[in-house]
């Protein structure tokens, strides 16, 4: 019943991530961000993650996310997958991160109530509420906006606007490459897992286990090898000369440039309202 579980569970992980990284169905939907140009919707993205860390207000930051949730329902992005994605993970552990500014050992100020713990009491103070509150807002919102950015830009269109804005060449090739091998990967460890509960079943000795696990890791690297150097050999045989060639090309509309001016003008009044 345990082993059942946990092999559920990482079926269940592997699952998860593949969707979460690779749902460029999204992408591919006739929403309002995927029909802006990425070299607008980049920048004014960094721009509205920028007022989120800047801003001292969790009023302007709770504006903000009402924002990227505006956007992401006009994309046509499904709101349960959008919250699933942007919830869990960075934003769940940042709220056990900004716990200890809660108490006023951390962050001194006026008392909102005592807890008390066996012996122990803990005061808890209003600016340190303020402070953990401000922290996973800010937090989620900002991963909110990345998602959103990720899920309605082609990959590598989003690469080809990270060298136009002057990325160096090295790093957006490994992080295309990256994306596709972690894609690449996933699906085989999936197909390998199955493939070994085909033939053992749930049960087996432990350390029949770890021999087939060291086999499969050991498998794994030879295999990734070897692709690394096909697939560097096929990119030589089609001209490949350091330079990744794109396909598509970007044309800036009237909406873009609505859009930035939009990010500008909310840019502006955050700004001043955060005074």
């Amino acid at each position: 019943m345990k082993n059942d579980f946990i092999q559920r569970t990482f079926l269940g992980v592997l699952a998860f991530l593949k969707d979460s990284l690779f749902a460029e169905e999204y992408a591919l939907k006739k929403g309002f961000l995927q029909s802006l140009d990425p070299r607008i919707k980049l920048p004014t993205f960094v721009l509205f993650i920028t007022l989120v860390l800047l801003t001292k207000s969790i009023n302007n930051v709770l504006g903000l996310y009402s924002l990227c949730i505006f956007l992401a329902c006009v994309s046509k992005i499904n709101l349960g997958f959008f919250l699933k994605r942007t919830w869990l993970f960075i934003p769940f552990f940042s709220l056990f991160i900004g716990l200890p500014a809660l108490f006023s050992v951390f962050t001194p100020g006026e008392p909102l109530f005592n807890l008390k713990f066996v012996s122990l009491t803990f005061v808890i103070t209003h600016p340190g509420v303020f402070t953990a509150v401000l922290f996973v807002l800010r937090v989620l919102t900002s991963v909110s906006f990345v998602v959103l950015l990720s899920i309605t830009t082609k990959h590598f269109e989003l690469l080809k606007v990270l060298r136009i804005f002057g990325v160096p060449q090295v790093f957006t090739m490994v992080l295309g490459i990256c994306y596709r091998y972690i894609y690449l990967f996933i699906g085989i460890i999936e197909n390998t897992y199955l493939a070994i509960k085909s033939r053992v079943g749930n049960v087996m000795h432990y350390k029949r286990g770890q021999h087939i696990v060291a086999w499969n890791i050991a498998s794994l690297w030879l295999r990734s090898y070897q692709l690394n150097e096909d697939v560097y050999k096929a990119m030589l045989s089609r001209g490949f000369s350091g330079e990744p060639v794109v396909l598509n090309s970007f044309k800036a509309r009237l909406r873009d440039w609505l859009f930035l001016a939009g990010g500008i003008l909310l840019g502006t009044a955050t700004i001043f309202l955060n005074k």
